[in-house]
């Protein structure tokens, strides 16, 4: 039985030692293949988002905004795909 939950601690522990790899991959990306993060702004105002703030951070987009019911977001996008990578509701 300990040795089971040693094999599961370990594996959950690599696993998500992984997470921030993965949005780190998805915005390592040439600035010459970004696009402009006026049409990231033009896309979420087109979703009803209020955007405050749009900057880059760690390679990625972060956007802090509204959404259309009025909930607080935070989200970061690739700067390639314009592609959500993570979400965060501060509500």
């Amino acid at each position: 039985m300990r040795t089971r939950l040693t094999a599961l601690a370990a594996a959950l522990l690599i696993g998500t030692a992984a997470l921030p790899a993965f949005a780190s991959d998805k915005c390592n990306v040439p600035k010459g293949e970004w696009q402009a993060a006026q049409q990231l702004q033009a896309k979420l105002e087109a979703q009803g988002w209020k955007i405050q703030r749009l900057k880059t951070d760690d390679g990625c987009y972060e956007v802090r905004a509204t959404d259309s019911t009025g909930k607080r977001i935070e989200a970061y996008f690739s700067p390639k795909t314009l592609e959500m990578i993570r979400f965060e509701q501060k509500d």
